[in-house]
Parts: structure tokens; sequence; C-alpha cells
């Protein structure tokens, strides 16, 4: 007798726009007509459609099931190993994503409850970008400083942030000045700025010595994300980022007693 298209959509909880999409792609036709010359589905039929939304739910695409179902020589079992190890990958990386956004959840958390209004009073316009977050976990996360920063981080109280945000403001209007007065980048007055900085993260975060601050210099200046934590995008000026990121490789250079800064990125080097 066969069955019409709306019933098998019905028995399959598929839609009639997915029968007909792979009837139009050659994986699923209707092979038998009623008497009066309408397509129906057979027994066969639905048992292809069977084979078909089984590997479409290991995610196999279309073209791959049409070559399985119709190709003598494809190896079913072949695809199946292919397609589970794929899957095994996959559920292992979005574990890792899974854990990497617990720790950012609890990194945006900052250890304190406050409400919009206070983050606004505590933080200002220094706003924690969570992709940042998360790739800074993945790059980092299993380094003994970056967990001992996100531990005391996470330890401090409100009247902690709000000094610690108070102190940064003081920086970053001392930064600014430098900056817009031409200070060389090199010089002994952004260099004492880029010390005070060095100082501020050992006092709140972790301690940081010029090596450490030198990979913060090269992440602040690649990165608009990580700039952004210290100096919020209204008083941002263009090149200010890179001029941050000279001024700490140069005061690292400077504890370090060297003439320069061997490990700056080209880029800091041609700026």
């Amino acid at each position: 007798m066969g069955y019409t298209v709306g019933q098998v959509a019905a028995v399959a909880g598929v839609t009639v726009r997915t029968l007909h999409h792979y009837d139009k792609a050659g994986l699923l036709a209707p092979s038998d007509r009623s008497p009066a010359g309408y397509r129906r589905y057979t027994d066969a039929d639905l048992a292809r459609l069977q084979q078909i939304l089984f590997y479409r739910e290991l995610g196999f695409p279309l073209d791959e099931i049409a070559q399985i179902l119709t190709d003598p020589q494809a190896n079913a079992l072949d695809h199946l190993r292919a397609r589970q190890r794929q899957l095994t990958q996959e559920i292992s990386r979005l574990q890792r994503l899974t854990e990497v956004a617990e720790r950012a959840i609890e990194v945006q958390q900052t250890g304190v409850v406050l409400t919009p209004e206070e983050r606004f009073e505590v933080f200002g316009e220094i706003t924690f970008d969570l992709s940042y977050a998360v790739d800074a976990q993945r790059k980092w996360g299993d380094s003994k400083g970056h967990q001992e920063a996100m531990a005391r981080a996470g330890a401090h109280s409100k009247e902690d942030w709000r000094r610690l945000m108070a102190e940064a403001a003081t920086w970053r209007r001392d930064l600014l000045s430098a900056f817009d007065d031409g200070e060389p980048a090199d010089g002994e007055r952004a260099m004492d700025i880029a010390e005070t900085h060095r100082l501020h993260l050992t006092r709140w975060f972790v301690p940081c010595p010029p090596a450490m601050h030198r990979r913060i210099a090269n992440d602040i200046t690649a990165d608009p994300r990580a700039f952004a934590l210290f100096v919020p995008p209204s008083q941002q000026r263009p090149g200010l980022a890179a001029y941050l990121g000279r001024a700490l490789h140069a005061n690292a250079a400077r504890h370090l007693g060297t003439a320069s800064a061997p490990t700056d990125p080209p880029q800091l080097r041609k700026r």
C-alpha cells in the first residue's frame, strides 16, 4: 500500500521538507506509486530512512551517507570508526571548554557579589571580556602564577577592589600624561610609570618579575582586549598600547641590566 510523505514524516519524526530535501539530493526517493499515481514510500524506503537518520545523528554529511548506502565498495565500518575518533576528540574538546568556561565565570565574578551600580562604582569603565578570560585560561591556566593571581583576585573584598581600581586610575592618569606630553617610551618618566604598574600587579595579584612583565607587554600590544583591562576605550589613544608595551619592555631591560629588550616582538621594535 505504501506510505505518503506526511505519514513517513510523522512516523520518523522529521519534517516533510527534510524528506523532500533527501529526495532532491538523490538520497531517498519514494519507490512506489499509488493506483492514482501518487508517489509512496515502501517498507524498504523506511528501512533506508532509518539508516540515513542514524548516520545523520552521528554527524555524517549527506554526501558521505550517500556513499555508504550506494557504493558497494564503501566500508561502513571504516566510516564509523573514523567518526567515532572524531566524536571522541570533540567530546574531549568540549569538556576542556566547559572547564575553561567555569573558571572564566569565577574570574568574572572576582569573588565579590556586587550590584550593577556597585560594579560601576568600583570598576568604572574597566570590563572583563569573557572571551579574553577564556583565552587567557587556555594559554596560562596551568601556570602557577596564573593560578595564584586568580586565587588572590577571588579573595579580594569589595574594599580591596575599590582601593585597587583607585590605584590603577592614578597610574592611568600618569601614563596618559606622559604619552600626551611626548615623553619617550624608554625615558625615565615612562619607565617609572611602567615600574609602578609592575609593583601594582605584584601587590594585588602575583609577583611580577621583569620577564613576566615583558610577556604582559606583548599581550597588551597584540590583543586589544588585554589593553582594555588597563586602559578603557574612552581613554585610549592611537599608538598608546604600543607606547605602553615599549615602556614595559624598557623598564624590564633596566632591571635586567641590558641595553635593550631582546625579547621584544618585531612589531614593538619597529614602532
